[in-house]
């Protein structure tokens, strides 16, 4: 399913992070098919329920597993690694910049393809609060991406 592979990619650092998620969700499905109940949500909305909960544990488990800083431990350099989101890399950046809340609804709505009712419905909040979050993430975004705006000097202009 690409939109739940684009939804991890949305969120994790990596492209096989992606994957291994996506593999994982879709293992969890199959284990619980049985429980599914389509008067509750449709399947794509139960698939991407089932995936918020392992990003979840995914990032609880990774805090737990990095709990020392570099700086402690003399004689090791922390480089920086350039995420592989399998996006545009200045995209990739300027969702990085992003609040964690902000950056879960954009992957809810353009990784996942939700609609605005399916990602309140799956995230617990009102219609209201996911188009307002959305409007003012894109706009942060946007406002990232293209830089400050360039205000011409006076008397610049070949007068």
């Amino acid at each position: 399913m690409a939109e739940l592979h684009a939804f991890f990619a949305y969120r994790v650092g990596s492209r096989v992070e992606a994957e291994d998620l996506t593999q994982e969700t879709l293992e969890r499905a199959f284990r619980a098919w049985a429980r599914y109940d389509p008067a509750r949500a449709s399947a794509r909305t139960w698939l991407l329920a089932i995936a918020r909960n392992l990003l979840i544990d995914h990032f609880r488990a990774s805090v737990s597993r990095h709990t020392q800083a570099l700086d402690d431990e003399p004689g090791v350099a922390a480089t920086y690694v350039e995420p592989d989101f399998g996006i545009d890399p200045d995209l990739a950046a300027a969702l990085a910049r992003l609040q964690e809340r902000d950056r879960e609804i954009i992957a809810l709505r353009f990784g996942a393809d939700l609609t605005g009712p399916e990602i309140a419905a799956l995230t617990g909040l009102s219609l209201a609060n996911v188009q307002q979050i959305l409007s003012r993430s894109l706009r942060r975004l946007r406002a990232d991406l293209e830089g400050p705006a360039v205000v011409p000097a006076e008397g610049a202009g070949g007068t």
